[in-house]
């Protein structure tokens, strides 16, 4: 417990602007998204940008390129919850995902992440290949249904987060770690705010 301590400490000392304003836009746009509030894609726009200038100082290409996934999603998250609403109230309402196409996403989300994990293992140097890639793939996933205001992202986010969890705490990177575990809190907190707002919703 000494070493997470004196890691995440020695960490917060040397910490850029970049990187606190990384941190800050991140758990931002998880606020934001809780509360089902717009402004969750500004911050998670920010939060991408800050991460775009970081994994281009670090030559880290791969999160480079998912990152740029990531700014389409929030772009089109943002669009959707604006203008996406079928309803009098002029808001788009949280729903389900429908069974088959649930069903669909998990099925495609493994397939990718074996895909990815093979090519990492065979072609690249990369550490725990199959679970970072299970990271990747999964908050593809959980993006695309945060934009669709579908509730079952959470679950996706659920998973991500203790998966990542688990891997930075393998890594010895305390601060992620610690950081991961506080998102898998905010996850079951929104996934609760959000059953709470689709039986509202209903009456």
């Amino acid at each position: 417990m000494e070493e997470v301590f004196n890691s995440m400490t020695g960490y917060l000392s040397q910490i850029d602007f970049l990187e606190a304003s990384g941190l800050i836009f991140g758990l931002l746009a998880v606020y934001f998204l809780i509360r089902e509030n717009i402004m969750t894609w500004p911050a998670g726009i920010a939060y991408v940008l800050v991460s775009f200038v970081i994994f281009g100082r670090e030559k880290l290409y791969a999160d480079f390129g998912l990152h740029i996934v990531f700014l389409i999603l929030n772009i089109y998250g943002w669009w959707f919850w604006k203008n996406g609403s079928t309803n009098e109230e002029d808001e788009v309402h949280i729903t389900k995902t429908p069974k088959t196409i649930l069903v669909g996403l998990w099925m495609g989300s493994f397939i990718g992440v074996f895909v990815m994990g093979f090519l990492l293992s065979n072609y690249t140097d990369a550490s725990l290949p199959y679970w970072d890639s299970s990271t990747t793939v999964l908050s593809l996933t959980g993006m695309w249904l945060t934009a669709r205001k579908k509730i079952e992202n959470w679950h996706f986010w659920f998973l991500v987060d203790m998966l990542a969890t688990g891997i930075y705490f393998y890594k010895g990177i305390y601060f992620y770690a610690t950081l991961y575990l506080i998102y898998i809190g905010m996850a079951i907190m929104g996934f609760m705010a959000w059953k709470r707002t689709m039986k509202l919703q209903t009456v």
